[in-house]
């Protein structure tokens, strides 16, 4: 199995690998560990590229295969051979305005659970702007102000963001640590990573997050809308200096 780097280390931008297998089908390479994000819970997969002594690889995606990490990887040809030693490296860029937006949403969601007791139904993010969907009946305009005021208070905080992974019989001891309205996590899934706003929320996550939510930066309600009758969506974007 490959070593997922980025469950404990979201600023690791570069990294040494060993490929344990290529797919030639899928124009893929299988890696002893990885700090690519493959995607998932709303979170667009990282870009980058794979570094040989002799070619460099442009990922295209990450993709699971038979149970692998599969990197596949842009254009055709040779892939490199079995053992051979590569540098994997992140769009960085990519990578850390992702990060930004996604310990926003979890502010937001830590806010709007603290504050009005309402649930997840759904959400997605890009790049520095993200949406989320949660159990509301009504929204209004000064009920988004409210909102946005709240959300840039925690982000001044500058509350610390801890990772945890914990055996998932202890994990689930903790309240309310599943926030969607639906439990998302397969049985069959032993071990769970949490993610800790110190002081505000704490949930079940697999994505990548900052350290501290000051390096969030200044955040903006740009639109809400009704899904449902007790269903609205809130657009959020980081307003960049």
């Amino acid at each position: 199995m490959t070593k997922l780097l980025y469950l404990t280390d979201s600023y690791l931008n570069e990294f040494k690998a060993t490929v344990t297998g290529v797919d030639i089908e899928n124009q893929g390479i299988v890696l002893d560990q990885t700090a690519f994000y493959p995607g998932g819970g709303g979170q667009p997969p990282d870009g980058g590229k794979i570094h040989t002594e002799e070619k460099i690889y442009p990922i295209k995606r990450i993709k699971r295969i038979n149970s692998q990490y599969t990197h596949i990887v842009e254009g055709e040809g040779d892939l490199p051979n079995k053992g051979e030693t590569i540098l994997g490296v992140i769009d960085w860029e990519k990578r850390y305005q992702l990060m930004r937006i996604h310990t926003a949403l979890h502010i937001l969601c830590g806010v709007i659970f603290r504050d009005y007791g309402a649930q997840v139904t759904g959400g997605n993010m890009e790049p520095l702007k993200g949406r989320m969907d949660f159990e509301f009946e009504t929204m209004r305009q000064e009920l988004v102000a409210e909102i946005e005021s709240a959300i840039n208070k925690e982000v001044e905080e500058a509350r610390l963001i801890h990772i945890k992974i914990l055996p998932r019989e202890e994990a689930f001891k903790i309240p309310d640590l599943i926030r969607t309205k639906i439990n998302l996590l397969p049985k069959h899934i032993k071990e769970i990573r949490v993610v800790e706003i110190e002081g505000l929320d704490i949930q079940a996550d697999g994505g990548t997050h900052v350290r501290n939510t000051k390096e969030v930066g200044k955040l903006r309600i740009v639109d809400y809308k009704s899904k449902g009758k007790i269903n609205k969506r809130l657009y959020l974007e980081i307003q960049e200096e």
